[in-house]
């Protein structure tokens, strides 16, 4: 449901008005968590870019899986009808190819996968700040106090 939508139509209660402003909150702190996942993830890709740029490109690549590294490679299953000569998707795999990926291939592909990242990152900070924007006019238009300022009035 669409934060815009709740915000245009009028609440009828001060019940809905709270469940409201909390769902906004809600939504803001899975939007911080998934942020803070990415933007390691990010973090991670650029190191590794860091750690392949000055490297030999014909050096075999490896990843580390679950704590194991394991070679980076391609597999390709052939499927080939020996009676008709061609490719064929119903006979069972008959040659088992595994080529090993180099540095020079797997680079091009961990700096797109950041840049992607880096958009997608971009990104969720705009919507996070719309939100955050959205949660505060709601909070101004209705006063809602939280505890602490509630705390913070009633000491002063």
């Amino acid at each position: 449901m669409s934060t815009d939508a709740a915000a245009d139509a009028a609440p009828k209660s001060e019940q809905e008005i709270l469940s409201t402003y909390r769902r906004m909150q809600s939504e803001m702190q899975g939007l911080v968590q998934n942020l803070t996942k990415i933007e390691m993830e990010r973090n991670e890709h650029r190191l590794v870019e860091e750690t392949l740029e000055p490297l030999d490109p014909d050096r075999r690549a490896f990843r580390l899986v679950g704590g194991v590294l394991v070679c980076q490679c391609l597999s390709l299953h052939l499927k080939f009808n020996f009676r008709h000569g061609f490719i064929d998707a119903e006979t069972p795999p008959d040659i088992f190819i595994q080529v090993e990926r180099t540095v020079r291939e797997v680079l091009p592909t961990v700096s797109e996968h950041r840049k992607n990242l880096d958009i997608f990152v971009v990104n969720m900070k705009d919507k996070l700040d719309s939100l955050q924007k959205e949660a505060a006019a709601w909070k101004a238009k209705y006063n809602i106090k939280t505890q602490e300022e509630m705390d913070a009035s009633s000491r002063q």
